[in-house]
């Protein structure tokens, strides 16, 4: 953790310098909240989502500096999109010390970021001997789907299909996340790029459940768009378990930070706004 710090504090030295905060949380009705108040909150819940900007760098520090102080009050399970479910077998032998990280990024597909961005969770994770589970389906099996829908999942086999979500996959495509997708697509948006989606939201749901522990808090890493406004990974989730306390973040970047954008009220029950000046990752 410590060079990730060291990388951010360039950044937060020249925001003081220029007088600028580099971000504020809000709850969900665009109200400012205290980082002790949004804590109060979230250590009640059994599963949390963390949304992200994937190259934000201060959703990448306070992620750290949640799972650390929620670690302080609750036993904690971690899971995140950026590990795919194919990877978990690699991911438990890093934690366990079976190999190093070299291991590790030769055996698992990391994101190219995972370095400075998630390892530090990881190696939380590795440090404290807590589970870290590889959530999100395998990308070639979300491609098949945006090439040829969801019935090409059938065909997978057995030790493939444990990998994602149970088949069938259900699928509302009137949810406003996944129409909204379409309208930013434009001539490029299809039914079968929505339904790959669902395919991501669908299996990080699954896994998350699946690896859920009552009593325990699972905290969920995932970019804005698979959580924001309790759709996406959130739908799922509820359709199978409702009666679990569900608690989401997500991060937006705006030029100003002191007054939350009406567009981005509602979005979760905590939205960083974070500068849009501040460094970011890559």
């Amino acid at each position: 953790m410590k060079y990730l710090l060291l990388s951010l504090s360039l950044a937060f030295t020249l925001q003081l310098a220029s007088a600028q905060t580099a971000y504020v949380i809000y709850n969900s009705n665009g109200k400012k909240v205290s980082y002790k108040k949004m804590m109060k909150s979230l250590k009640d819940a059994d599963v949390v989502m963390f949304g992200e900007e994937h190259n934000n760098a201060i959703a990448h520090w306070l992620q750290y500096e949640v799972t650390e102080d929620l670690h302080d009050k609750r036993e904690l399970i971690l899971g995140a999109e950026m590990m795919e479910a194919d990877n978990q077998n690699e991911l438990d032998d890093y934690l366990s010390g079976a190999i190093d990280y070299k291991g590790l990024d030769t055996l698992a597909r990391l994101w190219p970021n995972f370095k400075t961005d998630y390892k530090p969770l990881v190696d939380l994770a590795k440090e404290n001997e807590l589970e870290f589970v590889a959530t999100n389906i395998p990308r070639r099996f979300a491609r098949k789907v945006y090439l040829n829908g969801f019935e090409t999942l059938d065909s997978l086999s057995a030790e493939e299909k444990s990998w994602i979500a149970p088949l069938p996959i259900p699928f509302d495509p009137e949810l406003p996340t996944y129409q909204a997708i379409l309208e930013m697509m434009g001539d490029h948006g299809t039914p079968e790029l929505v339904k790959a989606q669902a395919s991501k939201d669908a299996t990080m749901a699954h896994f998350i459940l699946a690896n859920y522990e009552a009593g325990k808090l699972f905290i969920h890493y995932n970019g804005s768009y698979h959580s924001d406004h309790y759709e996406g990974i959130v739908w799922y989730l509820k359709r199978q378990e409702p009666d679990l306390e569900y608690a989401t973040i997500t991060t937006v970047s705006q030029a100003d930070v002191k007054k939350l954008k009406e567009e981005h009220e509602g979005k979760a029950d905590f939205i960083i706004c974070v500068d849009e000046d501040v460094t970011r990752t890559y």
